[in-house]
């Protein structure tokens, strides 16, 4: 990501696609899954505004590299936790 206006935009359209997807499974599951996708849902939604807020207001004296680099992974982490968990609704 070469500036900050583009990751928190990646990660905006990284959380878009997830919602849509654990939408359209608790949408076409059944019912007792329904209650863990509202639960997904809420989760994603939070993980965005998370991810949107520490990419505006980075840690003080942490080298921006590094901090960067760290929430990128740590993103990428989150967002694999919830596909993993998107297949067992659907």
């Amino acid at each position: 990501m070469s500036n900050k206006r583009e990751l928190k935009k990646a990660i905006r359209n990284i959380c878009a696609d997830l919602f849509a997807e654990c939408a359209s499974a608790t949408y076409y599951s059944a019912k007792e899954q329904k209650e863990n996708g509202e639960v997904l849902l809420t989760s994603i939604v939070e993980m965005n505004e998370n991810f949107i807020c520490r990419v505006s207001h980075p840690e003080p004296g942490m080298p921006s590299k590094a901090y960067f680099k760290d929430l990128i992974a740590e993103f990428n982490k989150q967002a694999s936790a919830i596909i993993d968990q998107i297949s067992t609704i659907a």
